[in-house]
């Protein structure tokens, strides 16, 4: 019985990985072959694809600007949520479960909602077409899934430590650096991967508060198209090399990760 749930397993995870292998095993051949004939490992291996990104300013600068608002949005959307989420778990007030909801309806609400008001504040506020511009659109949504996911590690640690830790002298800025924040370290990482992802992979806001000098990878591999046609060799190396930071990211947390998803709301 074992061996027949390890042979469904193997054929599971061969069955994902099939379109990454395609995309892997496009990226390395040569337009000639792509378009004239169906093979599945290259004939002719040639990197002249990523020869291709790496030479050209618009898939450099579009790689740098996903890395950097990505980056941007997974602090602040950290700072900002996990205050919220303490606030959350440990302190009663009026209007909690509504404030709550509310927080929550901002992430179900979908993207294209936000389009024009964000685009009128950005231009009136000067800052349109920026980094900053597309993080905090992300933030809208990034925030409420943190707070949620957040509040839920945080409130299966025990209220007594908080109140240990102030009998013991503990001043609240020491207390949380020393000893709440390892505690819920898990959840953090599991929080920034989720922010981090929706942040990578977004394309409708994205797209839509950005022209040329904030333009992610995301848009990017949308503008593939040209009158020779679809350049499926380049698409895929972009797919392949869009894909390693979120496998870099995967790695580093991997072990906090585990615990997170088995103790946090996930």
């Amino acid at each position: 019985m074992m061996q027949k749930r390890h042979g469904a397993l193997i054929v599971y995870f061969l069955v994902l990985f099939i379109p990454i292998y395609w995309m892997i095993n496009t990226s390395l051949k040569t337009d000639t072959e792509i378009l004239k004939q169906f093979t599945l490992f290259p004939q002719e291996i040639t990197f002249e694809h990523y020869q291709e990104i790496f030479t050209s300013d618009v898939w450099r600068s579009s790689f740098l600007n996903s890395i950097i608002y990505v980056v941007m949005n997974v602090i602040i959307t950290l700072i900002a949520a996990v205050p919220a989420a303490y606030a959350f778990s440990r302190w009663e007030f009026r209007g909690q479960h509504h404030l709550f909801f509310w927080l929550l309806t901002n992430r179900m609400a979908p993207g294209a909602v936000f389009i024009i008001p964000f685009t009128e504040l950005y231009f009136t506020l000067h800052i349109f077409d920026t980094h900053l511009a597309v993080t905090l659109a992300h933030c809208l949504f990034n925030i409420p899934l943190a707070v949620w996911i957040l509040e839920g590690f945080i409130s299966g640690i025990p209220k007594e430590i908080d109140e240990t830790a102030f009998i013991d002298g503990y001043s609240f800025p020491r207390f949380f650096t020393k000893i709440f924040f390892p505690l819920i370290a898990p959840g953090i990482a599991v929080t920034a991967f989720f922010c981090f992802t929706f942040s990578w992979v977004e394309l409708i806001l994205a797209k839509a508060l950005t022209i040329t000098a904030a333009k992610p990878v995301v848009v990017t591999l949308t503008v593939g198209i040209g009158a020779e046609g679809v350049k499926w060799g380049l698409l895929a190396a972009a797919g392949v090399l869009t894909i390693l930071p979120g496998v870099l990211v995967v790695y580093f947390v991997r072990n906090y990760m585990a615990k997170g998803f088995a103790l946090g709301r996930v």
